[in-house]
């Protein structure tokens, strides 16, 4: 991962964010399609892009939490690998910010009310909070610097190679 002011870019071999850390995963669906997420069933996801919040506050941090998600080939563990793998997904950016402190509910509320925004799945991603989702799901890509700007804290935008 290559770090570059506020457009860097990340790939899952190379040098990128370190430390823990909140992070937004801005997934690109290129088509509709059905995915079973765990024990959350099976749902219909939309076309269009999906911002996952997450937080890396354990070992390994940022750079170990986004190598795994970039990575194609692993145990499925958290709902986003499921959507992860669906066919015509990819990440297309990560959103960060780093610290300690716990901030991806903050983020889920941040990402609600960037315009377009709705939750698709009940409960992805927060099973462990009361946060309606922290899937969002959107037809166009959402502006990150309306999110950036909601999300009470400095972030930097990662373009995956």
């Amino acid at each position: 991962m290559r770090k570059m002011t506020n457009d860097a870019r990340l790939s899952a071999a190379g040098d990128g964010p370190t430390g823990p850390g909140t992070y937004a995963l801005l997934v690109a669906l290129e088509r509709s399609g059905e995915t079973v997420v765990g024990r959350l069933g099976r749902f219909r996801f939309p076309a269009g892009f999906y911002l996952y919040v997450g937080s890396a506050l354990g070992p390994g941090g940022l750079a170990g939490r986004l190598a795994r998600h970039l990575r194609a080939d692993k145990r499925f563990h958290w709902h986003v690998d499921y959507m992860l793998h669906a066919r015509g997904a990819r990440v297309a950016e990560v959103w960060t910010t780093s610290g300690a402190a716990r901030r991806e509910c903050d983020w889920a509320r941040a990402a609600m009310q960037v315009a377009g925004a709705s939750v698709v799945v009940p409960r992805f991603g927060a099973s462990d909070c009361r946060c309606a989702a922290h899937l969002i799901g959107f037809a166009a890509k959402p502006d990150w610097i309306s999110f950036a700007s909601l999300a009470g804290c400095p972030v930097e935008r990662w373009v995956i190679e």
